[in-house]
């Protein structure tokens, strides 16, 4: 079974790539970011005819997150219980489904922006909820991931420079703390360091040759409980689908399972 997770930049933007990555990956889950439309203009009846059954909670030019599946999808959640909100708003960046013998959630963590914005703080309360939110499945005997765009690097080896980060969101010790305690609950994460290159890096800007000079960042993640990762048999980065005219600013993550 392959199940993986990319944040998108738009589906509109990015479908016919994603379209021919879902016929070229032999991907059976896919996890999906920054959708950035509203849910009924979510391009189901294109990824239908591939073989997939969609879940999506997206509303609009911003954030939005789904879940493909050719193996099954039962049991939708949509929006994570407890969601702190942001400015009295409850923002679509999670949603979980049941594909086959797996249960996943796609996420998309807030950015966080600059240390000292509301949206930080924001951040750090997303967090206690998703946390809150996942812990029941993450210490149950069913494979179980939390998939998506963390927006957190989880260590210095994550980041290309960690001096070009100093006072930036990120790499903060409250938002790897965060991270930690989501790993308490029974998670860890799947894609280990390093995979075929030194850097396995998931994210790199559109500006300045970020992504020819490999200026980038560990923020996509695979965080699976124990039944999850004891089934994982390969995983890798997919930097080739960052290459090219049209591409999105992330590269999908996919991790193989024997289930």
């Amino acid at each position: 079974m392959r199940i993986a997770t990319w944040n998108v930049n738009s589906i509109t933007a990015r479908l016919p790539r994603l379209l021919a990555w879902l016929e070229s990956s032999g991907t059976d889950v896919l996890c999906l970011q920054e959708a950035k439309v509203a849910e009924e203009k979510f391009p189901v009846e294109e990824v239908r005819e591939l073989g997939y059954e969609s879940a999506v909670n997206a509303t609009g030019r911003w954030n939005g997150v789904a879940v493909l599946s050719r193996v099954g999808l039962t049991d939708v959640v949509k929006g994570l219980p407890g969601d702190p909100g942001y400015e009295g708003s409850v923002e679509p960046r999670a949603v979980s489904a049941t594909c086959g013998p797996v249960r996943v959630w796609s996420v998309y963590v807030p950015n966080g922006r600059e240390v000292d914005h509301p949206h930080y703080a924001y951040k750090l309360q997303w967090f206690e909820a998703l946390r809150a939110a996942v812990a029941g499945d993450a210490a149950g005997d069913r494979p179980f991931a939390v998939l998506g765009d963390y927006n957190v690097a989880p260590t210095d080896d994550d980041v290309y420079d960690r001096a070009d980060f100093e006072g930036s969101t990120h790499v903060t010790p409250a938002e790897r703390a965060a991270l930690a305690s989501l790993r308490e609950t029974g998670l860890s994460d799947v894609v280990p360091r390093p995979l075929k290159y030194e850097h396995p890096f998931t994210y790199w800007d559109y500006r300045q040759l970020c992504f020819p000079k490999n200026r980038g960042m560990r923020i996509d993640l695979v965080y699976g409980n124990e039944p999850f990762a004891k089934a994982v048999t390969d995983s890798y980065v997919d930097r080739d689908e960052r290459k090219g005219k049209g591409a999105s600013d992330h590269a999908p993550v996919v991790v193989d399972l024997d289930v």
